[in-house]
């Protein structure tokens, strides 16, 4: 997380020489510090008495003894319980109320204090050698109030505490990790709700009675840790990833509203404060929401996507659970019970989300999972109220239809949940395959430009905002900057001169939707070992092809070139000598086109015009011929045999069946394409009436094998002209 104010320049000013050493010190003292803060709890809740009896709810308010340490169960159980009494204390009326312990998740005020009040009276009759539990049936039982000690806290509340104690020392890390105003924030948001979950784990305790004063300070402490954990969220929505326009006012009114209704709250003087405390946290909740989700579209990064789900996820889940709640408070005693374990959860998937944030650039799986499922039981829990509450279901039918409903739900949401958490959105193998097949013809054709070739690979794989390049040495791929950058080492590629090592940056992968991972950072250095191999591969087979090309022209030079030579001096007329010589004369191009690999395109415009001028000649043809281009390009072996051939069966047709007396050749090379326009006076008419045979099929072939088309059209006043396009002459994809 980012600093916006002093802080980190002050840390950065002040550390110390050993701060590294200073940092695992502060560490172990928080950590001790927490652990001894832990014990002390635990051993004043562990020696605090309490009765070993284990109630439920029945009916409208009443409560029952199920099971009781100290005596037979099969005598006392399932009897209802009407009064305790402890010596000379008032004596206590039993209802459901007891068995709610905190008054944070109470709606209404009077019920709240009523709850507050009665924990406290069951406070002080702990304190009784004996407490007397009378029964409606008239009958009594004196039960001694003993210590839980620690073996009878429960496994819910060790689960609990560890949970909270966890919190604690990961915010601590947080913190010293990188002193900074966010990673402050974020220790405070640990830090408060550990406090949560520590109150919600003695609220587990088994047994009946707490011990005395907890429950004046459970729900004031409870709503501050859980506004001041509103207003930290709010905090980080408004500077991380980047800070937003008056970032300090809003979070300073956060803040100061946050602790402002704390206060107030705590001295009893806000009516209706359960709706206000729950309208503030969904409010500091929506407000992050449009924080982060401005802050996106001016600075587009995949934190503030990331956040921005989470922040949705929470706020989310606690608005379905507040509605259900809120439902739920008039529905009777047992609904009520249910919403309190339904907030219990809540806390449980919010504070997965905090352990989630610090390794969002990582592959947490199990982590993810844990918080995913989390929010599962805390939709089906608050879905179970909703459905008994509106539509008066029975408990078996509407925790069915939760968990079905809430099952779909997450079917649905997890892939939007978690596509910004992991590797997700990498191009599929079919576009991968591709790219680093162009990659690889591209870096033989032009290994000059080995850059631009794997930057351009590397876009097509991971569409990031920003590439650049930079001088470093790294051994391969790595994922730095939370997940927000990607540093790939150029690979040295076969017949590259030896240089400076080089880096390509990706920043913000997807267009800044998605953070890079492991995962990724292993695919680029496997597609770059691909693209290695794949360009040694080419260039082996091109020298094969090279070595094949030098043989075959030197056997036609030697043999048939011989032949042809010999044949001319015996030919018996000068007719055939001159068909003879031009023939060898075709030969000599052939041969001397097999032996070089790379043609400029004026060279060969200069051999065709030669070529065709001999030709129109003997056929006592004129030609006028014209040559342009915007720049010189090279022809690869395979483009200029097609051309060569392309234009040659264009002239023997006119030769064979046109009977001009003209004919127009116009090259014209821009712009990438290359157009020939070869037009005559003859005696031909209806093009698209013609059979296309070996001669004109053949040139529609070629043509189409060097990416281009080829047309026929009628001359004005007579003749035709044939048009040859070919649109990207210097792209080896269309032309190798």
């Amino acid at each position: 997380m980012r600093a916006t104010d002093g802080v980190a320049s002050w840390w950065q000013a002040n550390a110390p020489a050993d701060w590294m050493g200073w940092r695992l010190r502060a560490l172990m003292a928080l950590a001790l510090a927490g652990c001894i803060g832990l014990f002390v709890v635990l051993r004043g809740i562990s020696q605090a008495p309490h009765l070993d009896v284990t109630l439920r709810a029945t009916g409208a308010q009443g409560i029952e003894l199920v099971a009781a340490g100290q005596a037979d169960l099969a005598r006392w159980g399932d009897r209802r319980l009407a009064t305790l009494t402890a010596g000379s204390s008032e004596r206590l009326d039993a209802n459901a109320s007891m068995l709610q312990r905190t008054p944070r998740w109470i709606v209404d005020d009077g019920v709240r204090s009523r709850v507050a009040h009665l924990q406290d009276t069951l406070a002080g009759m702990m304190e009784a050698p004996l407490v007397r539990l009378e029964f409606s049936d008239g009958a009594s039982l004196d039960l001694a109030p003993t210590p839980r000690g620690f073996a009878g806290l429960g496994t819910t509340f060790w689960l609990l505490s560890a949970l909270s104690l966890l919190l604690y020392l990961v915010g601590a890390v947080f913190l010293l990790s990188r002193p900074t105003t966010g990673t402050l924030l974020y220790a405070a948001m640990a830090w408060c709700h550990s406090c949560s979950l520590l109150m919600i784990a003695m609220e587990s305790l088994p047994g009946l009675g707490w011990p005395a004063g907890f429950a004046a300070v459970d729900l004031p402490l409870r709503t501050a840790c859980d506004l001041f954990t509103g207003a930290a969220v709010l905090h980080v929505s408004l500077i991380h990833p980047h800070a937003v326009r008056h970032h300090r006012a809003v979070s300073g009114f956060g803040w100061a509203l946050a602790a402002g209704f704390a206060a107030a709250s705590a001295s009893g003087g806000v009516p209706l404060a359960w709706w206000w405390t729950q309208a503030l946290l969904i409010g500091f909740g929506i407000a992050s929401w449009g924080a982060l989700t401005w802050s996106h579209r001016r600075w587009p990064h995949p934190v503030s996507l990331v956040l921005r789900r989470l922040c949705v996820a929470g706020t989310g889940t606690l608005g379905l659970l507040t509605v259900a709640i809120a439902l739920a408070d008039r529905q009777g005693q047992s609904q009520q019970l249910i919403a309190s374990i339904g907030s219990v959860i809540w806390y449980v998937f919010f504070a997965s989300l905090l352990l989630l944030v610090p390794f969002l650039a990582r592959s947490q799986h199990v982590m993810r999972e844990f918080a995913m499922l989390a929010g599962l039981s805390t939709v089906a829990t608050s879905l179970d109220l909703l459905f008994i509450t509106v539509f008066a279901l029975g408990q078996f039918a509407s925790l069915a239809l939760a968990l079905f409903v809430s099952l779909g739900l997450y079917a649905a949401a997890r892939q939007w949940m978690l596509n910004h958490l992991s590797g997700t959105g990498v191009a599929t193998a079919e576009r991968t395959f591709e790219s680093l097949y162009r990659a690889a013809r591209a870096l033989e054709a032009t290994p000059n430009q080995s850059t631009e070739h794997v930057a351009r690979l590397l876009q097509e794989l991971f569409d990031p905002l920003e590439v650049r390049s930079e001088r470093q040495s790294v051994a391969g791929s790595q994922v730095s900057a939370h997940g927000s950058t990607l540093t790939v080492p150029m690979p040295r590629m076969p017949g590259m001169a030896a240089g400076d090592d080089m880096v390509l940056l990706l920043r913000y992968a997807r267009r800044g939707r998605r953070m890079f991972t492991r995962e990724d950072a292993r695919l680029t250095d496997r597609v770059l070992q691909q693209l290695r191999s794949a360009v040694a591969y080419d260039r082996a087979v091109e020298l094969g092809r090279s070595e094949e090309r030098m043989r075959l022209a030197q056997d036609l030079h030697d043999d048939i070139g011989a032949r042809l030579l010999t044949l001319m001096y015996k030919a018996p007329d000068a007719e055939m000598e001159e068909y003879v010589r031009h023939t060898l004369q075709d030969l000599k191009t052939l041969t001397r086109g097999l032996a070089t690999v790379d043609h400029p395109l004026s060279h060969a415009a200069a051999e065709w015009k030669a070529d065709i001028a001999q030709r129109l000649a003997a056929s006592r043809s004129d030609l006028d011929w014209s040559f342009n281009a915007d720049h010189d390009v090279l022809l690869t072996v395979v483009q200029w045999s097609g051309l060569t051939r392309i234009l040659r069966e264009l002239v023997n047709n006119v030769i064979a069946h046109a009977g001009a007396t003209r004919v127009e050749i116009d090259i014209t090379y821009e712009g990438g394409e290359l157009l020939l326009r070869i037009a005559d006076d003859g005696g031909g008419r209806q093009p698209q009436a013609w059979s296309h045979g070996l001669g004109l099929g053949g040139v529609r072939k070629r043509a189409k094998l060097l990416g281009g088309r080829v047309q026929w059209l009628e001359r004005e006043p007579q003749g035709i002209v044939c048009e040859v396009r070919v649109p990207r002459l210097n792209d080896p994809m269309r032309t190798g």
